[in-house]
């Protein structure tokens, strides 16, 4: 043992990682519809290596938590800021309530089981996964007329509460939000995220990385002229109002297709639009050919920022309507986007400065129109870490702020500053998204290494003395910090059930975890959702719940 931690003390890394990696592995497996999940799963796996004696430094575990807090809020943050108002109400007094449930319990707990002002704020901290107490507590001790002995010894139990009651603090509230909450309500969380986030689109349908329509909006099809020989491709294009002829063979021989184009019998044409205008020409034009060579053509995609003045503040059908012939010639419009939401496609809608316009067409008619109405967002796998690295930076600053009311000491705290700034990094990249770029994946990848790295790194730490306490003072601390962390969980269920009428588990279970300030089960949430749905509901709850929780720790020095 000596040798191994010896070695694991010059990387304490590989600890790390093993953690993560049986982790997930274990979080695999179900057990009916039970499943650990990853997170969960590395909390426990790192409390069996604890063992070994070998912690990780708590710069790392800081660094780990600052990353995924930030990553979520960027993802949240436009959403976040539309949110606010009196629709925000339900999640300030879920908040609210959950503290005061916190603050009963652990006064309860201790009156029963007599226990100190120093272990009933450890239980607080630890039982309700706020670590900020262990400060506040620890300060308000320090004012207290006693001994200094006497302060020691109870401001020393106060981290031995809270390393005996964390663990389970972190397991307990996953369990609650993310299994016994879905049963509750009967209904499962993937499910109502993924009708929220219809709710959200207003009918659109967003595709994962790898998906596509079985049906797409626009086509391309190839017809043999046959009705319409004679006909201008002008006069066509005009009477379906919807496609563009792109290519025109005649006698084996591409030749080329403007509006003046005469057509006639048994050319080959190419037919791009949409896809009922596309499927209905054939009544006009001829028979379907399954395949043409030659007629093969590549269409492009890009997203363009408008910014022209003339086209501010006019309708689509406007635009559509008055718009020259040349200049929308061979151009769909599929989608809108306006801070970082897409919104309906419809004839009456109004572009605004910076809407991002997604427009498909070949690539010389997308050049004329980038030129016209803007820029063209470009798109990069790459993260934009000058941006991103000051926005942690400026959180992690946020976070060092603290506020004395009625002396006693409020501050964010890193996770908080660092949530708050990626909620307005992400507000700011909705307005202009020339800057702050972060792929999915790599959003993903911050979220997924960040939350299951941080929860590792607190079981390789606090572990061991949790399982020492545990056999000093028998089970009884832990099963009192049991009770702790899930009864104001559950009595907080049933009134955001059945005060607050909360209908979607999906948003419920969100602003359950945040009100608990219990990130290891927002995390499983998040993946169980499969989408950013949950993710305000619990920035809205989680930084309420670092003010609320925070301050049990004086409150319970006082009156335990």
């Amino acid at each position: 043992m000596e040798w191994l931690q010896s070695v694991l003390k010059h990387s304490p890394e590989i600890l790390l990682f093993l953690s993560l990696a049986i982790g997930f592995w274990i979080g695999k497996f179900q057990m009916g519809k039970f499943q650990l999940g990853g997170v969960a799963g590395s909390l426990l796996v790192a409390v069996v290596l604890s063992l070994i004696g070998v912690s990780v430094d708590n710069g790392v575990k800081s660094i780990l938590f600052a990353l995924f807090i930030y990553a979520v809020g960027f993802e949240s943050g436009p959403q976040f800021f539309k949110s606010l108002g009196l629709e925000s109400i339900k999640e300030i007094l879920l908040a609210g309530f959950m503290a005061i449930c916190g603050l009963i319990t652990v006064l309860i707990m201790a009156k029963i089981f007599h226990l100190d002002k120093g272990l009933a704020a450890g239980l607080a901290a630890g039982g309700m996964t706020q670590s900020a107490i262990i400060g506040t507590a620890g300060d308000a001790l320090s004012r207290l007329d006693l001994p200094v002995d006497e302060i020691s010894r109870l401001q020393a139990n106060v981290a031995i509460g809270y390393a005996v009651t964390y663990i389970f603090g972190s397991l307990g509230a996953i369990i609650v939000c993310s299994n016994i909450l879905p049963k509750f309500m009967g209904r499962e969380i993937r499910d109502d995220a993924i009708k929220a986030q219809s709710e959200l689109l207003k009918g659109a349908i967003e595709l994962a990385p790898g998906q596509e329509m079985a049906m797409p909006e626009i086509v391309g099809r190839i017809y043999k002229v046959q009705q319409a020989a004679g006909k201008s491709i002008g006069s066509l294009e005009a009477e379906a109002g919807s496609i563009t002829i792109e290519k025109l063979k005649r006698k084996d021989q591409l030749i080329d297709a403007s509006a003046d184009t005469i057509l006639q019998a048994d050319d080959v044409v190419l037919v791009v639009g949409r896809r009922p205008a596309v499927v209905a020409m054939s009544a006009q034009i001829g028979s379907e050919l399954q395949s043409s060579t030659g007629m093969e053509m590549v269409m492009d995609t890009t997203d363009v920022i408008l910014k022209h003045s003339k086209y501010i503040n006019r309708t689509l059908a406007d635009l559509k309507a008055n718009t020259p012939p040349y200049l929308k010639h061979g151009i769909y419009i599929i989608s809108i986007k306006r801070n970082g939401e897409k919104i309906a496609l419809t004839d009456d809608v109004v572009f605004q400065r910076g809407d991002i316009v997604t427009v498909y067409g070949t690539q010389s008619d997308l050049a004329r129109v980038i030129k016209e109405g803007g820029q063209a967002l470009p798109e990069s796998l790459k993260t934009d870490w000058v941006f991103h690295g000051a926005g942690i930076a400026v959180g992690l600053i946020i976070g060092l702020i603290v506020v004395r009311v009625g002396g006693i000491p409020l501050t964010l705290g890193a996770g908080g500053g660092a949530l708050l700034s990626g909620l307005v990094f992400g507000w700011l990249r909705s307005r202009n998204e020339l800057h702050g770029n972060m792929p999915l994946a790599a959003s993903q990848l911050l979220r997924d290494l960040g939350l299951a790295g941080f929860v590792a790194a607190v079981g390789l730490q606090s572990g061991l003395q949790a399982i020492q306490t545990i056999k000093e003072s028998g089970l009884s601390l832990f099963l009192i910090g049991v009770v702790v962390t899930i009864v104001p969980l559950i009595l907080t269920m049933l009134f955001g059930r059945y005060v607050l009428k909360y209908n979607n588990v999906a948003v419920f279970a969100g602003a359950l975890s945040g009100a608990r300030s219990a990130n290891p089960a927002f995390g499983e949430v998040l993946d169980k959702a499969g989408n950013s749905i949950p993710t305000v509901p619990f920035a809205i709850t989680y930084a309420l719940a670092n003010v609320f929780l925070t301050l049990l720790g004086p409150v319970i020095v006082g009156l335990a």
